[in-house]
């Protein structure tokens, strides 16, 4: 989430099901060059903005015939919008939080007889926030301008929170980007979130990346315990080395389970959340963040083990 950031024909890669090879490995799916794109702009700006990028979506075929939807499967066209806390799009861009008024927002319903929770979220680039399995809200913008959101849902405790996390892309199956001038720039992620229960984004969440790219080849990711490492790659900018094999370029995805919003899923094989500061996610310019610090007091940037080259994220965590 930075400033310089303005988010088909496969050599895929088959991995056998030999003796040996982790469970992990044997379910990966690699893909490789561009995808089609079916959606040009899911989202148009009614506001003409100079930071404002469409939202493409698209499809790439593995090797194996699985159709995968990039940069992810979302709910957007479907699923209620969020409240706006900031939204150049909507022209909501309030000096302060005490100009805010949350408890304008509507309340979904989890449990009729549990406590309101008011929470202020905000990513790069797109989120979904499920409770106990039920969808409560998008994000009103999939790409950018960067925007942050107000949540209010009742629930009885224990409940689960389940977030995906997306960073969009401009060139569709292959996670990068047009940044000041350069087409093929891998983009970061990042998502930060605070709960008037108490709950903030930090490590005590888990989160598992499920779309790593672009990789100049498959074997960048390794499956190490339960996470999807590519520390040879950086992790972070500016560190992070870029591959230069660009419509060439290679993506692991990993299988969604199906049920992973549920209350009953188990989680515990997924990595904890790994923590990142906002020099690292470059958020120091952003108004939808800065401009309300009593909002996120306390919480940390959350991503999975790859601030750069993950592009799909799942996170979860329980309040009991």
């Amino acid at each position: 989430m930075r400033a310089r950031r303005p988010g088909c024909v496969l050599a895929g890669l088959v991995l056998g099901l030999s003796a040996g090879v982790p469970d992990a490995l044997a379910q990966r799916l690699v893909t490789r060059g561009l995808a089609t794109t079916t959606i040009e702009n899911l989202y148009p700006c009614p506001v003409k903005l100079g930071n404002y990028r469409p939202s493409p979506v698209g499809t790439i075929t593995a090797e194996d015939g699985t159709v995968l939807t990039v940069p992810a499967d979302t709910a957007f066209q479907t699923g209620p919008k969020f409240a706006d806390l900031f939204n150049q799009c909507t022209k909501v861009t309030p000096d302060k939080l005490s100009d805010v008024k949350p408890e304008t927002v509507p309340i979904v319903e989890i449990d009729p007889d549990g406590e309101v929770i008011t929470g202020y979220l905000i990513a790069d680039n797109y989120f979904e926030l499920y409770v106990n399995g039920k969808l409560v809200g998008v994000d009103p913008i999939p790409y950018t301008p960067f925007n942050s959101v107000i949540v209010r849902f009742r629930a009885k405790r224990p409940y689960t929170y389940a977030l995906k996390l997306v960073d969009w892309e401009d060139k569709l199956g292959l996670g990068m980007e047009r940044n000041q001038g350069n087409d093929w720039h891998a983009g970061d992620g990042g998502a930060v979130a605070r709960f008037s229960d108490g709950t903030v984004t930090d490590a005590s969440w888990k989160a598992q990346s499920f779309y790593i790219a672009p990789l100049a080849r498959p074997e960048d990711v390794l499956e190490r315990g339960n996470i999807h490492e590519t520390a040879q790659l950086g992790r972070v900018y500016p560190g992070a080395k870029v591959p230069d094999c660009r419509e060439r370029c290679f993506a692991v995805h990993y299988p969604i389970p199906a049920n992973w919003t549920a209350v009953g899923f188990d989680e515990s094989g997924w990595p904890a959340a790994f923590e990142f500061t906002d020099a690292e996610v470059g958020v120091d310019h952003l108004p939808a963040y800065t401009r309300y610090p009593e909002a996120f007091q306390g919480a940390h940037w959350i991503w999975s083990y790859n601030l750069v080259f993950d592009n799909l994220v799942l996170a979860r965590k329980t309040v009991r």
